[in-house]
C-alpha cells in the first residue's frame, strides 16, 4: 500500500455562475452554481454543500473503518452536516460552526455506549474533519433498534441515546 496519494479535480466556469467540476475517478461530471443567496442557481450544488458532502462522505467512510477494525456490528448509519456561513464585510464569507450530526442505529441496547465511543473516535480520526480548521461540534445520536423494512413499521426501538 502506498504511503501517500494524490487526488486532482477539476473545476471550470462555464457561464453567468455556474461551472463544472470532475476527477479521473469518475465518468460523471458536477454541475455546481453559486450559493442561491449570493445569486447563483437553484438547483445545483453549491462549493459550500459540495465541502459538507465531502466531510459527510468521509465521516461515514471512516466510521465503517473504526467500526470493522473494533468488530462492532451496526444496522444503519446516516450522517447530517449543517454548516453556517456568516458575512462579514471585511473578510466576506466564511463558514463560522459546523454541526455533525451522526445518527447510528445499532442491534441491541448493549451496544449503544460503544457506538457513541466509536463516533466520537471516528470524528477524531476522519482526515477531512482533520483538515477543516474552523470550529466542528458533533451531535452524535444512537438507537437501538432494527431499521424497519419498506413496508412495515417498527416501533419497538430499544433505547436512544445522545451523546
Amino acid at each position: 500500500m502506498a504511503a501517500e496519494y494524490t487526488y486532482r479535480v477539476s473545476a471550470w466556469w462555464t457561464s453567468g455562475r455556474t461551472g463544472l467540476a470532475k476527477c479521473e475517478s469518475s465518468p460523471n461530471t458536477i454541475h455546481f452554481s453559486e450559493a442561491a443567496e449570493l445569486g447563483g442557481l437553484q438547483g445545483r450544488w453549491t462549493p459550500e454543500q459540495l465541502l459538507l458532502c465531502a466531510l459527510a462522505g468521509c465521516f461515514t467512510t471512516t466510521f465503517h473503518d473504526v467500526a470493522r477494525s473494533a468488530k462492532f456490528e451496526y444496522t444503519d448509519l446516516e450522517v447530517e452536516i449543517e454548516g453556517c456561513v456568516r458575512r462579514n464585510r471585511a473578510t466576506g464569507c466564511n463558514f463560522s460552526e459546523i454541526l455533525i450530526r451522526p445518527r447510528l442505529t445499532v442491534p441491541s441496547e448493549e451496544q449503544c455506549e460503544a457506538g457513541l465511543a466509536l463516533l466520537r473516535r471516528t470524528k477524531a480520526v476522519c482526515m477531512i474533519s482533520r483538515a477543516i480548521t474552523i470550529p466542528q461540534t458533533l451531535e452524535p445520536y444512537v438507537e437501538a433498534g432494527k431499521v424497519p423494512v419498506e413496508g412495515w413499521s417498527n416501533q419497538d426501538s430499544a433505547v436512544k441515546l445522545v451523546g
